[in-house]
């Protein structure tokens, strides 16, 4: 975590799955991330998790999965949900394939 006033950093809490291409969203003070992919030399894996991200107490909660797999995705906060739209879906086991998603999930925050 970068602190702009003091040009320094800290160190926080370490994300459950490290990972990229994630959507995120921000709701009552906490971070949500969703989806999200890792990759490799011999592989590349789409995620499923939604992990949410408390500032206040430097504490990352796992929370139920997305029913697809999916990284690229976008994310936003709409009132008390967070949605997640489109990205893609790939697997490991079949060079070259690629798959695209149409799916939108929407998950309850609030009060979490």
């Amino acid at each position: 975590m970068i602190r702009p006033r003091t040009s320094g950093g800290a160190v926080r809490a370490r994300m459950p799955t490290p990972r990229s291409a994630v959507a995120w969203g921000v709701h009552g003070g906490r971070l949500y991330v969703a989806g999200g992919e890792a990759q490799g030399p011999q592989f590349m894996a789409a995620f499923r998790a939604l992990e949410a991200y408390e500032p206040a107490t430097n504490r990352w909660i796992v929370m139920p999965s997305m029913p697809v797999p999916r990284h690229g995705l976008a994310g936003a906060v709409i009132g008390n949900r967070l949605h997640l739209v489109s990205g893609d879906v790939q697997s490991a086991g079949i060079p070259g394939m690629h798959l695209h998603s149409d799916a939108h999930d929407a998950f309850e925050i609030a009060d979490r």
